[in-house]
């Protein structure tokens, strides 16, 4: 319950808290989602070729990649709103001006800004869920979150190629969305716990939190699921639908999005999810469907059965990211959080460049058929992981 409520709504998507929340987090996704479709007809009207355009997307993610946990330690220390409201202005004046000018390199370093913001929004995102929440409510919000997150993955490609139709600079603009939400996150009736001892004792508390066990073992849970999903299911599976089902690129996002509006709609029931069983159970059922339908893939022969491994893919994502988030929040201390949780996108991030890497390898050397072999293995192995850590 969030400081200064009495008692929470009867349905908790409709508190003002988590709804700021979730604007937040249809933000973060917003800076890659809505444009990837507007690149190729930027290409064309600027004259530039396809792999400078790629540089769009990775000056956006570097800055989360690289300062993450900057923006931890200053949560931690000064407070979350104070580098909230900031990185939503940042995130929104720079992400919207890329659509007002036609100058590339200007682009990219207003991308670089716009990623700073973004990584520190997403950080925040989950921290101040695990501030405001303990317990069932806690997970019932990560769920909620997550399947904004998913809802957002799901729509935004199709709005950013609609907008494209009429201009590539339109999807650019969207950011300036977050000029009115940074207005809002003011309003945020949020703790505020910060770290009072010195930097080296707060700095030395983070690390011996960090190096649990347990506390590694999720995060290890963490990086074996954007493993399998970075590297099978958003790189490979397009490709597997392309080249053994003869799918357009139309019918190739229809089966996406159709498994991330699963993932949306499990991710929401989370918290009767955990009324039914523990979460830790809940966990490593979601590894065994991963393992399913990775095995699945192969075996499929037309495109209405290829909807059955993405549904599960769906399944296992919705199930098992939030409940990751929910565990390892719960398991850092409120002075400490920000930090812990930042560390945590960072290692994710590890995951997101790894995956497609690892699977790469495994495609070059032994085909397209064994990346799915080899996430299932993933998969397996890390169900281990979850096995070992729960006993």
């Amino acid at each position: 319950m969030s400081q200064g409520q009495t008692q929470r709504p009867a349905r908790l998507y409709r508190e003002r808290n988590l709804q700021i929340l979730f604007g937040i987090t249809l933000m973060v996704v917003l800076g890659v989602s809505t444009v990837a479709p507007a690149l190729p007809r930027m290409g064309e009207e600027l004259a530039l070729p396809a792999q400078s355009l790629g540089w769009l997307i990775t000056f956006f993610t570097l800055p989360g990649a690289l300062l993450g946990p900057l923006f931890g330690v200053l949560a931690d220390r000064l407070g979350r709103k104070r580098v909230l409201i900031p990185a939503l202005l940042v995130f929104a004046l720079s992400g919207g001006a890329c659509g007002l000018t036609g100058d590339f390199r200007l682009m990219l370093g207003l991308r670089f800004l716009q990623g700073l913001g973004a990584a520190a929004m997403g950080m925040l995102g989950l921290t101040i869920i695990g501030d405001l929440y303990q317990g069932r409510d806690r997970a019932e919000a990560m769920g909620y979150a997550a399947g904004v997150l998913n809802l957002g993955l799901a729509v935004y490609p199709a709005l950013g190629g609609a907008l494209a139709t009429l201009s590539w600079r339109y999807p650019f603009l969207l950011p300036f969305l977050g000029l009115p939400l940074a207005l809002a996150a003011r309003r945020l009736d949020n703790p505020e716990p910060r770290a009072t001892q010195s930097f080296g004792e707060y700095l030395k508390a983070t690390l011996a939190i960090v190096g649990r066990g347990h506390v590694l073992a999720l995060m290890a849970t963490g990086v074996g699921a954007f493993v399998i999903i970075y590297g099978a299911i958003v790189v490979y599976l397009p490709f597997f639908l392309d080249r053994s089902l003869a799918a357009g690129p139309l019918t190739i996002g229809l089966i996406l999005s159709f498994s991330s509006l699963i993932s949306a709609l499990v991710a929401s029931q989370l918290g009767r999810l955990i009324e039914a069983m523990s979460q830790k159970r809940l966990l490593g059922i979601s590894f065994c469907l991963y393992a399913a339908a990775s095995l699945m893939v192969p075996l499929v022969s037309s495109l209405w059965a290829a909807l059955v491994p993405a549904a599960i893919f769906g399944l296992a994502q919705g199930a098992s990211l939030p409940v990751i988030q929910n565990l390892l929040t719960g398991l850092a201390p409120a002075q400490n959080r920000a930090a812990v949780v930042s560390l945590f996108g960072m290692a994710l991030r590890g995951g997101q460049t790894v995956g497609p890497l690892l699977m790469g390898l495994v495609f070059g050397w032994w085909g397209l058929s064994q990346v799915f072999l080899a996430a299932a293995a993933v998969s397996l192995l890390v169900l281990g992981l979850v096995a070992a850590s729960t006993r």
